[in-house]
């Protein structure tokens, strides 16, 4: 325990006006004010660690599940169109130390369903085998032998569903479905037969597929709008060759973007070079602004619960001028006066930040069985899947977050102390004392 004994006297002074006074009447609004100016000062900072950790934990949430079911690096082929290189980038990418696999796709938009119910998806042609190591989800897949993946065989026109938009459009496995496409751009044409062409070319192309089974990513997005077929039955659907794009997967997603850099100059103009942070800026771009704002605004009520500690000082200050002057009689310099008083600010200040570092903490380590029992209570699901992509609250407290947040509440603590503190030791003894 401290020896409150052994500190300065302006530390003794400002700690006892910041607890005394609890029995005396005059005292108690200004205790009163002061207790909740650190509590204020607590769920402020608390409020700011709990979001800002949901906020960490559901980009790391979403980053996951999408690293789960994309590759880190696409590499698109557009000089010949085509792979007709993908030996070379292959080896291009192998000397790369961090690439762990490549495997070639297929990517395109189409309608499927059957009748006149149809939905948007994203049709990855892919060949089992080789996606296996590049995503994850696949090699699950593969691993536990899968029926709907092993059904993906060149020229069988099977398609696997993410289970959500299976379940819209009322599919089940074997139920047969049709791929529909954008028509192709044809160009100008003379005579009759080449008109007939041109209109048979625009019209959309639909072809027939089996549904071989569905997967479950646990992302919303592409549960409910992705499909696998194999990369020869997507290369028929689009007339090309073969596959028009290599992915890599790499031992660390975040040195994507230094990686991609270095083979985007080592491959040319010809080939495109994506990694996963630019194929998902947009929604990467939108969190981080949305945790700057929400930040900004909770760094806002902090404040504003910090420079309560101004009335607080002022009336504190009111109700001791007599104090005060004794104190200058007896030699205490202005100086000292204004440190009794910046202590007795600063120490409600770092007490009401404790206190919120630990109920934020407490709540945030916690909030995976909070929210479920609020869930419960209201009778509500306060995160539906189909809005933010994933059905649980996760969270993720960082250091990087929590030591700022800190730092800045006990920064305004001590700047609201400051113009009190200077008031007070302004005050003139004379002619406090003299109706004494």
């Amino acid at each position: 325990m401290f020896a409150v004994a052994s500190w300065p006297y302006e530390w003794q002074v400002g700690w006892r006006y910041l607890r005394a006074g609890r029995g005396a009447r005059h005292n108690r609004f200004i205790n009163f004010i002061a207790g909740f100016s650190m509590l204020g000062i607590a769920l402020g900072v608390a409020a700011l660690i709990v979001v800002l950790s949901v906020m960490n934990g559901f980009e790391k949430e979403v980053r996951d599940r999408m690293l789960d079911v994309i590759a880190h690096i696409e590499l698109h082929d557009v000089g010949g169109g085509t792979l007709a290189r993908g030996g070379a980038l292959a080896a291009a990418a192998r000397r790369e130390p961090s690439v762990q696999g490549s495997a070639p796709f297929i990517q395109l938009q189409a309608l499927v369903g059957t009748g006149e119910t149809l939905r948007g998806a994203l049709l990855r042609g892919i060949v089992p085998g080789e996606e296996a190591r590049v995503t994850p989800l696949v090699g699950r897949l593969v691993a536990a032998h899968d029926p709907a993946v092993a059904a993906l065989a060149p020229g069988s026109m099977a398609i696997v569903l993410g289970i959500e938009l299976a379940r819209t459009l009322g599919l089940k496995r074997g139920d047969a479905l049709a791929v529909v496409l954008p028509p192709r751009r044809a160009g100008f044409a003379e005579g009759a037969a080449a008109a007939a062409a041109t209109e048979a070319a625009a019209l959309p192309r639909t072809f027939r597929f089996v549904l071989a089974g569905t997967f479950e990513a646990g992302h919303y997005e592409y549960d409910n709008a992705f499909a696998y077929v194999h990369a020869a039955d997507a290369a028929t659907l689009l007339g090309l060759p073969g596959p028009v794009a290599l992915q890599l997967r790499l031992d660390d997603a975040l040195a994507a973007p230094e990686v991609a850099a270095r083979l985007a100059r080592e491959l040319g103009t010809e080939v495109i070079v994506r990694d996963w942070t630019q194929t998902n800026r947009t929604w990467f771009e939108a969190v981080h602004l949305q945790k700057r704002m929400l930040g900004l605004i909770l760094v806002l009520i902090v404040a504003v619960a910090a420079f309560n500690l101004v009335s607080t000082l002022v009336m504190t200050v009111t109700d001791k001028r007599a104090d005060i002057a004794i104190l200058r009689t007896l030699g205490a310099s202005p100086r000292s006066i204004m440190g009794i008083f910046f202590v007795q600010g600063a120490a409600a200040g770092f007490v009401g930040t404790a206190l919120g570092v630990a109920i934020g903490l407490l709540v945030a380590l916690n909030i995976g069985h909070i929210v479920p029992a609020v869930e419960r209570v209201l009778g509500t699901k306060l995160l539906p899947a189909s809005v933010y992509f994933i059905s649980r609250m996760p969270s993720l407290p960082l250091a990087s977050d929590i030591v700022p947040i800190a730092l800045a509440s006990l920064a305004l603590a001590f700047v609201a102390t400051l113009y009190p503190s200077w008031r007070a030791s302004r005050v003139q003894p004379a002619v406090e004392l003299r109706g004494e």
